[in-house]
């Protein structure tokens, strides 16, 4: 089978990732060439003459790229519609992306690939396609994030979040409700976020400067150990495709408290503490229970630990892989 793929996504984000694992897992594959950045407003068409040029039995792309047209079988993924859900994190730009150029390929794409069954529905609604066309096929986890390894060198227990400051990781909630937090007095948190002015305006405005703390961005064996060294990971997103924080820091060993927003209840079973995350008292209580709790804590760690291994990039690329023999075979 002659096999192309779109190797440009491979990177540090949560679609990097997922592109280089599941690279990582294929048989024989073509790159594409040297061409246009993704995304770029030459792409759709780039891609569209290079797979003629190419004549692949199969085109895959594990992000939301695809051709303006293909004479070719081609599949491609679709983590979530965030650009679409959350107003604020969809310039008018991208959803004019989604509307003209991915959703008609939605329709045209031999199969779309997705992360959770949460992102297959709205997929399913938004696009008004067969239940047939879109595959779940999950994520995967690094063996970097295990429950045995390195922690930081730390001078007082922490609380840790890993995100970033868009509006659906909700970091300015949780900062507040941190804040408020009675239990706190001994206890960090330890922000695994980019350094920028505005998560830095809002830790001033609540004068937390001495207690949060900014790492910036971490590689996978540097973030382990902030997992395997929390008191617990606090994630009261607003949304997500997946929600790799969540089985990072289970797989690493550290309780969660987390929302129950969109695909989060897939990841976490019963492995999480459960907030509102529209509400900061919520978050709040949480949080001091977290502390305050031993045995919560360890029961919510075992429970982690069990649920972490229901995943894999193997499994993930298994899938995958099945996908496009599929669509190779009814090519033929």
């Amino acid at each position: 089978m002659r096999l192309l793929v779109d190797t440009r996504w491979v990177g540090k984000d949560g679609i990097g990732r997922f592109c280089r694992e599941i690279i990582n897992r294929l048989p024989d594959f073509e790159s594409l060439p040297a061409g246009p950045a993704r995304l770029s407003m030459l792409d759709p068409f780039w891609l569209s003459y290079t797979i003629s040029r190419c004549r692949p039995q199969v085109f895959f792309s594990p992000g939301f790229n695809p051709p303006l047209y293909s004479s070719r079988p081609f599949m491609f993924t679709i983590h979530d519609l965030i650009h679409l859900d959350i107003p604020e994190e969809g310039s008018p730009t991208k959803r004019l992306y989604y509307r003209s150029i991915v959703k008609p390929a939605v329709k045209r794409a031999s199969r779309i690939l997705t992360v959770s069954n949460y992102s297959r529905q709205r997929i399913l609604e938004w696009a008004d396609v067969s239940e047939e066309k879109v595959t779940v096929v999950g994520n995967g986890i690094s063996p970097d994030f295990t429950p045995e390894g390195g922690r930081p060198a730390m001078s007082k227990p922490y609380l840790l979040f890993v995100g970033n400051a868009k509006p659906h990781k909700n970091l300015q909630r949780l900062l507040t409700a941190y804040a408020r937090c009675g239990s706190c007095h001994d206890v960090d948190l330890i922000l695994c976020a980019p350094r920028d002015n505005l998560i830095s305006s809002w830790v001033d405005e609540l004068d937390l400067g001495r207690k949060v703390h900014i790492t910036g961005l971490l590689d996978d064996p540097e973030l382990s150990g902030y997992y395997r060294g929390a008191v617990a990971l606090l994630f009261p997103t607003l949304y997500e495709g997946f929600g790799m924080p969540a089985l990072e820091a289970m797989a690493c060993g550290a309780p969660v408290l987390s929302s129950a927003a969109t695909s989060l209840p897939e990841v976490t079973g019963d492995a999480a503490l459960v907030i509102d995350p529209l509400d900061i008292e919520s978050i709040t209580a949480g949080i001091e229970r977290l502390i305050d709790d031993s045995d919560l804590r360890g029961d919510l760690r075992l429970r982690g630990l069990k649920r972490a291994k229901l995943f894999s990039w193997d499994a993930t690329a298994g899938v995958v892989r099945g996908v496009i023999e599929e669509v190779a075979d009814s090519s033929d």
